[in-house]
């Protein structure tokens, strides 16, 4: 299993990195079997230094707020006008209701034209599903809007990506043992932070140290957030194995 690191930018977009968006790929049935967990605004771009954009075979979308999803958008256009003709349908997982909020945010002239060239498929809490030739597994996490973690496990490795959320118990066993643990921690303990929406450092720090995790992979810290600041956070309850991620950055399993 090779996680790859297109965008890691928290909210939105920043000076060096996309909005969230990470390439997994794994060995499947003689080929290259490539999955995105989200994509976010400005992803689309990057992806391309990596990968044939018609070489998706599935993704799947944390939430609906734009930094993780809004570039599916260009990716309809792909799919749907790539001169060599109309792309395969490619599944999507993702929230209730994502066909239809996604059509709407494109202006598809056809109701509910997201379809056309996707697949949507309902995640629900507790869900698993094999995907190519990963199990997935997945948890409602607390945010604003309907937000999934998701567990990949591949050959007795395992990647867990919690999307967005706030502080949440349930997350040290949805996380147990994971080999790479990418975590969200877009905000700072000397901040006022409101609840239920993201976590600090020092929470992503507490959660992998209980969860007994391989390698702590920190993401979505916004342009505007002190990334040391986040490192301290983090330090004040975890030491071991950790990352800051960065876009490009390429983590290999197995």
């Amino acid at each position: 299993m090779k996680l790859t690191i297109i965008g890691c930018a928290g909210s939105f977009p920043g000076p060096d990195s996309a909005a969230s968006c990470y390439l997994v790929e794994a060995p499947h049935e003689g080929r290259v079997f490539r999955m995105l967990l989200d994509l976010g605004s400005g992803a689309l771009g990057p992806l391309q230094r990596f990968i044939d954009l018609r070489d998706i075979d599935a993704i799947s979308l944390s939430h609906l707020h734009p930094d993780h999803c809004f570039d599916m958008s260009g990716l309809y256009v792909v799919r749907k006008y790539h001169p060599a003709g109309p792309l395969p349908r490619v599944p999507v997982y993702a929230p209730a209701g994502s066909d239809w909020h996604l059509s709407d945010a494109y202006g598809t002239t056809n109701p509910n034209g997201m379809t056309l060239p996707f697949e949507f498929r309902d995640f629900f809490d507790g869900m698993e599903t094999t995907i190519g030739p990963f199990t997935l597994r997945a948890m409602l996490t607390a945010h604003p809007v309907p937000a999934y973690a998701v567990r990949l496990e591949l050959g007795g490795h395992t990647l867990v990506y919690t999307g967005d959320t706030g502080p949440m118990d349930e997350l040290v066993d949805f996380a147990r043992g994971a080999d790479l643990f990418l975590c969200e921690a877009s905000f700072v303990e000397s901040a006022d932070n409101p609840p239920e929406l993201h976590l600090t450092g020092a929470e992503a720090g507490k959660i992998a140290a209980e969860a007994g995790v391989g390698r702590l992979l920190i993401t979505h810290i916004p342009a505007w957030t002190d990334r040391d600041e986040v490192e301290r956070d983090l330090l004040s309850t975890y030491d071991g194995p950790y990352e800051l991620v960065t876009a490009g950055r390429v983590y290999e399993l197995g």
